[in-house]
């Protein structure tokens, strides 16, 4: 960006983007195509997202690499190549590095720029985002690329800060690694960060100790170098491929598909036989095995039982399986895939602490005290996971009509319209926001999607000479009550889990994804054909029918 440039309309840029992950690069490139100047505000040193951050042992995508990734640019996904199934962290980085140099991006890119507020003007209808380091930009659009699962979360343990050795955040780690050779190091958490990490601190540590807060469900990768084979299949049809996906009920798993039968109405050999050539090929798409699945409790618990089986065949202890054997729904809370977690436990300096029969009482200097024991520990990481979907949204000061908080306005659990705007809140836009499919998919394809729409609503705003957009009150109300709706068909409320905001103390439980993602596409399509009823236009109401989401949400 042009630092003594101005718009026509006297603004620094037409679009101030923050965040620079797959969602603010790909916001970027689509404003440049629209001829928009645009910035993009970035905390970190380089671009990623949560990819910059998260580099703790075995940080590696949950969807295969030849999904988890562009589709817009036909010669990028042709000539790039994947070295793995799942790709690890620094290959994922590596490519969006790659990204950002073959599209030019750098240039329009602030870097260690974080943003503490942004305020809009009602009368000159623009927006101010004002940075750390005291800068000012001026914009007729921002757009919230912050990320889902990018506001880590380290709990509030008494006596952390007396602990004499180092402590670690997954989503924070170091970017020069941690040895941890010869070390005794507690590990508090087991959720996905943990599950992936866990079994590479054990080949490091003299003594590994896992504060176990709530077991997880977790499903093996089977992850291997690329298959040449698939590769040249997939991008011999990655047209097909991708559309197949974007059909899919979360935008990944065409080639193995769903299995459109209830898992009750199968005989016990064929239900077996079918989980088990999922859990075979690995990944994800084991949870499309039945249609009923989060669904139907009883489904859903002929599923469980097979995982549970699997779990006390490969842990060799009944008592630390026991301990390991989750007792909520499966799937309501995202599934783990791991390489040797399970097995992980059967090694003899790897001890599991169950912290519902023994909670963690402080962290003193030597240790992590429980009801009755002290564990002594060189080292403490904590793989508590993030203030999920709004946390890193409400960290920032958003201000919109007369000075209006957003922390204020979801103080009760977030409410906007389609995910994407909110009441009050003109030409404020959020990429994966509460309210649509986002964490519930391949997060890639949810992207992609978000930044089409607001690049095309963008560009049908300003055409027909309209200054502003929002959500009306009415839209968002009905909207948030949609998505409550659609999520009460389903067993995802049926657990804590961090889709409610369950994992961070004092937050409102709301279920905030929309489950499902091609009929959000179809309705969002819609409301866009139909001229953006549910939403205002320089601050009047569009004259037009609203489009009932039942009418394509079913």
């Amino acid at each position: 960006m042009d630092e003594g440039a101005s718009t026509a309309d006297g603004t620094d840029v037409d679009v101030v983007i923050v965040g620079a992950g797959f969602a603010g690069l790909y916001m970027l490139h689509q404003q440049r195509k629209a001829g928009r100047s645009a910035v993009v505000l970035e905390a970190a040193s380089g671009v990623g997202g949560t990819w910059y951050w998260n580099r703790y042992p075995g940080a590696r995508c949950d969807i295969e690499s030849l999904e988890y990734s562009y589709s817009f640019d036909d010669d990028l996904q042709r000539e790039w190549e994947w070295s793995e199934r799942y790709a690890t962290q620094p290959e994922i980085l590596q490519y969006l590095e790659h990204v950002t140099d073959r599209f030019d991006l750098r240039r329009d890119i602030r870097f260690d720029t974080r943003v503490l507020a942004a305020t809009w003007d009602d009368d000159a209808t623009t927006w101010t985002v004002r940075t750390e380091a005291g800068d000012r930009i001026s914009a007729r659009w921002v757009v919230m690329a912050t990320g889902c699962l990018s506001s880590a979360m380290v709990p509030d343990i008494e006596g952390a800060a007396t602990f004499a050795g180092p402590t670690y955040h997954t989503g924070r780690w170091p970017h020069d690694g941690v040895d941890f050779t010869g070390l005794r190091v507690g590990i508090i958490g087991t959720g996905s960060s943990a599950i992936q990490s866990i079994p590479l601190i054990a080949e490091q540590a003299a003594e590994l100790t896992v504060f176990q807060r709530t077991a997880s469900y977790t499903v093996p990768a089977w992850n291997a170098p690329i298959d040449p084979e698939r590769v040249g299949d997939v991008k011999a049809r990655y047209p097909e491929f991708r559309a197949a996906n974007r059909g899919m009920p979360s935008a990944f798993g065409s080639d193995i598909g769903p299995n459109d039968v209830s898992a009750k109405e199968v005989s016990d050999e064929a239900r077996r036989a079918e989980l088990a050539r999922r859990w075979e090929r690995g990944g994800l798409p084991f949870l499309g095995a039945f249609n009923d699945i989060l669904l139907d409790n009883r489904s859903n618990e002929l599923v469980r039982e097979f995982v549970v089986d699997k779990l006390h065949e490969i842990v060799e202890d009944p008592e630390v399986a026991a301990r390991l054997t989750p007792d909520q729904i499966i799937g309501c809370k995202r599934l783990c895939v791991d390489t040797g977690y399970w097995q992980t436990f059967n090694r003899d300096h790897v001890r599991l602490v169950d912290l519902r029969e023994t909670p963690i009482e402080r962290i003193t200097a030597t240790g992590i005290r429980t009801a009755g024991e002290e564990h002594e520990v060189d080292a403490i990481v904590f793989a508590t996971g993030f203030d999920a979907m709004t946390g890193a949204l409400l960290a920032i000061d958003i201000r919109g009509r007369d000075g209006v908080a957003l922390r204020d306005v979801w103080a009760d659990g977030p409410s906007n319209l389609l995910g994407l705007m909110v009441a009050g809140f003109p030409n404020l836009f959020t990429i994966t926001g509460p309210g649509s499919p986002s964490v519930l998919t391949n997060m890639v394809v949810s992207i992609e999607h978000h930044v089409d729409w607001i690049t095309e609503c963008i560009g049908s705003i300003e055409g027909a000479g309209h200054r502003t957009i929002e959500a009306t009150p009415e839209g968002q109300e009905a909207w948030v009550g949609w998505v409550n709706a659609v999520a009460d068909l389903t067993l995802f409320p049926g657990c804590s889990s961090w889709y409610l905001g369950a994992n961070v103390p004092g937050k409102p439980r709301q279920f905030m994804p929309l489950v499902g993602f091609p009929p959000y596409a179809e309705h969002t399509a819609k409301v866009a054909a139909n001229g953006y009823p549910g939403f205002a236009l320089d601050g009047e109401p569009v004259d037009a029918p609203p489009i009932d989401p039942a009418a394509s949400l079913v």
